[in-house]
């Protein structure tokens, strides 16, 4: 099931490429490829990179593993030089000079893919959710600072389309009114149960390297498209509760997760999952005058209160098209030809509130108390 997930990612990440459109949008990027380097190959989403072809618009300039029997595989697996690995990040950098860093390591390991990368004035980009905890966030906002540097954070769903269309209806057009409630539903059936491979379940289910279980791996999504709604604003409290239905394969671990987020005027509910029946990625809007709902990455299901009905609608594709394409994102951003928003969902503003609102879930569900968010 997850090789297949990750060949239709490829797949559909092939199409992306194929528009005339993006062409343009990579040409802007310079005359010149988009040097690009990877810091860890043990996140399972690592084929959205290592299985890509290098073409006119991004360059795959070195990659950075310590793991010997896992940099065999790989790059037997996609055909890679052995010459691009490296087991010695700073040297890598210094050998390569990337332009930007992707970082596929584990969570915990983003910050030292920072503090490799920063003060070398190279851009990163890491894999959700930004840290494990907020003292690594706030330590990778000040290199940021410090440095001149972008580090932005990845979603899967900042490519869909329902996503966007979701933010068009409810905060540009005001279909439904002001948001008063919106629900989260992220998550499989388990990360063992789905067959990820061995480097990922290890420490995808490791306390200190994930932060938690699917509080942290899921949790993320709503967290950062709720702020992106907000707007930044920050909540009032946070409560959570966590569960170990499968504490024999996840005995570290919580494999359960309900998050309440409260602002001054509007609910957000979480609930993040190694225990849905199928693979979700979906959620619902509701605001006074009706609700938007995103089924999947695609399909919408709206109505308010001038329609007499439920209506199912399909999302257009995402533009401008690097949206959809994390690393050609990535590129314009760090070349200067697209600017993240500064409430947008890559944003480094936004993921930090993030890491504030899982810190304070993983805190609610530890002490049983609501944690109020304190400046």
């Amino acid at each position: 099931m997850v090789k297949y997930y990750f060949t239709l990612c490829l797949f559909l990440l092939g199409i992306f490429i194929t528009f005339p459109a993006h062409e343009i949008i990579a040409q802007k990027t310079g005359n010149k490829p988009f040097r690009l380097a990877v810091a860890g190959i043990t996140h399972g989403h690592v084929p959205w990179i290592l299985g890509r072809e290098n073409n006119s618009a991004i360059e795959l300039v070195g990659i950075f593993e310590t793991n010997k029997e896992l940099v065999k595989k790989y790059a037997l697996k996609f055909n890679l030089d052995i010459a691009l690995f490296y087991s010695n990040l700073e040297k890598m950098l210094d050998e390569v000079k990337p332009e930007g860093l992707v970082a596929f390591g584990s969570i915990y390991e983003h910050m030292a893919a920072v503090e490799a990368a920063a003060p070398r004035s190279i851009h990163v980009m890491v894999e959700k959710p930004l840290a494990t905890n907020l003292e690594h966030a706030v330590r990778m906002q000040t290199l940021s600072a410090k440095h001149n540097i972008h580090i932005l954070t990845n979603y899967e769903t900042s490519w869909f389309p329902s996503t966007h269309k979701v933010y068009e209806l409810a905060i540009d057009s005001n279909y439904a009114g002001a948001i008063k409630k919106a629900v989260f539903h992220h998550g499989h059936q388990g990360p063992k149960e789905i067959g990820v491979e061995n480097e990922f379940l290890e420490w995808l289910t490791d306390p200190v390297q994930n932060g938690g279980g699917a509080l942290i791996d899921f949790g993320c999504y709503g967290a950062n498209i709720m702020t992106w709604l907000m707007k930044d604003e920050k909540p009032i409290s946070v409560q959570a509760v966590t569960r170990q239905f499968k504490p024999g394969i996840y005995p570290r671990v919580d494999d359960e997760a309900t998050i309440i987020v409260s602002y001054p005027s509007a609910q957000c509910i979480i609930q993040a999952s190694w225990n849905w029946p199928f693979g979700r990625k979906d959620m619902e809007i509701y605001g006074e005058n009706g609700y938007v709902m995103a089924v999947d990455g695609n399909t919408m299901r709206i109505r308010n209160d001038t329609n007499p009905g439920e209506q199912t609608i399909k999302a257009n594709p995402v533009e401008p098209i690097p949206e959809a394409d994390p690393f050609l994102y990535f590129a314009g951003v760090v070349r200067g030809n697209i600017k993240v928003p500064p409430h947008g969902l890559y944003s480094l503003e936004n993921n930090i509130m993030v890491v504030r609102i899982l810190e304070a879930a993983r805190e609610s569900a530890k002490t049983g108390k609501t944690i109020l968010l304190k400046d």
